[in-house]
């Protein structure tokens, strides 16, 4: 049985249908992960789906916000986005840009990096809160997009599968952070982590829990 909640927090295709009916095809959703971290990079992801075909919604039907689905709900979905989209793109920021740009700007980079690595040309951006005043496109930023809006919704579990999948590589190279189970966010043991061994060059530096320990060990 389907929750009322897991109903109404289903993302559709209004936005992505009103455009089409002013000839706009290519429609590219764009979300990010990793912001709120402490550690790695923010991933961005652009997803344009084929918004011809017939059972579009039906395909993807699994799809939220990626906060609301389970790790294993994310790579499951996150493989059938890569089979129905027309394209997929990613693009990163690492921790050293957060520190160096500031987050907004770093995260706007992973989203143009995102746009660059498409194999079509969108013609509009639907993006979750943000907008990127330096491209040239079309483009809706919408509160919450994440979980209303399917194209946005693909991008937020193709972004999240993939940083997670990188925090679990960085876990490899750094370990005893716990990367692999945190994902470099602020948990009780990522803090006690960084008690024991002080940061690692993948930390971001410019936030509050990490400078007060300084530079890289």
């Amino acid at each position: 049985m389907v929750h009322p909640h897991e109903v109404q927090c289903r993302p559709d295709l209004t936005f992505e249908f009103e455009l089409l009916r002013d000839d706009c095809v290519r429609i590219a959703g764009l979300d990010e992960a990793g912001r709120g971290a402490w550690a790695g990079p923010v991933i961005a992801a652009a997803v344009i789906l084929p918004l011809e075909r017939f059972n579009l919604v039906w395909s993807l039907e699994g799809v939220r916000d990626s906060k609301q689905m389970t790790p294993i709900q994310r790579e499951t979905w996150a493989s059938r986005i890569h089979q129905v989209a027309l394209t997929v793109g990613l693009g990163v920021a690492s921790a050293d840009e957060v520190d160096r740009l500031g987050l907004i700007p770093a995260t706007r980079e992973a989203m143009k990096r995102a746009l660059a690595d498409l194999c079509e040309p969108p013609e509009h951006l639907l993006i979750d809160h943000l907008r990127l005043p330096e491209v040239a496109l079309p483009q809706t930023a919408l509160t919450r997009g994440d979980s209303r809006v399917l194209s946005i919704s693909a991008a937020s579990v193709i972004a999240k599968v993939t940083r997670d999948q990188a925090m679990v590589t960085l876990d490899a190279s750094f370990p005893g952070y716990g990367f692999a189970r945190h994902k470099g966010y602020g948990t009780a043991e990522h803090r006690a982590a960084l008690k024991r061994l002080g940061p690692c060059p993948f930390h971001r530096f410019t936030y509050a829990p990490i400078a007060a320990y300084g530079s890289a060990a």
